[in-house]
């Protein structure tokens, strides 16, 4: 577990997801606001339920100093292929610095992992915050209608051996 300060000075703590915590995650995809509007479809149906917490590193970013630790963002990294999955931060909890604690937890995970890169398909609004966090863009996976009637950016992460 990691823990650091964010650019408000509470604390934050990075924990494995358990599966008590599936819950929680499926709230947080469901309710961002990221997905509002013309994107709303695709998350609507989204669950990430115990089974995928166990099968993929999902970690979770938490409050330190509140007793329930609420969740204020998580990641997944599935190690075949090397993706990163999802990555979310709440809402009401963005712009503290918590997306870019989670990309270097996920960084280390895949270099402990033995993993040299991790690719990521962006959801379009989210592809400025990636490119800012170090990741480059190598192409676009086109529209899949009518799961995802629109192009997504492709990036990946390189991760620099210890």
């Amino acid at each position: 577990m990691s823990s650091r300060t964010s650019p408000i000075s509470r604390p934050i703590r990075i924990r494995r997801a358990v599966a008590r915590d599936a819950r929680r995650l499926t709230r947080l995809v469901r309710g961002s606001g990221a997905y509002a509007g013309q994107y709303a479809a695709a998350v609507a149906g989204y669950r990430v339920g115990p089974d995928y917490i166990e099968a993929h590193r999902v970690f979770v970013a938490v409050d330190a100093d509140e007793p329930d630790g609420r969740v204020l963002g998580f990641y997944s990294l599935v190690l075949s292929p090397p993706e990163l999955d999802l990555l979310f931060v709440a809402d009401e909890a963005q712009r503290r610095g918590i997306g870019r604690l989670l990309v270097a937890h996920m960084r280390s995970e895949a270099r402990a992992a033995g993993l040299d890169r991790v690719k990521v398909v962006s959801h379009v609004p989210a592809a400025d915050f990636y490119h800012r966090v170090g990741a480059v863009r190598t192409g676009t996976v086109p529209a899949n209608p009518p799961a995802m009637p629109w192009d997504r950016p492709e990036f990946e992460f390189r991760v620099a051996p210890e």
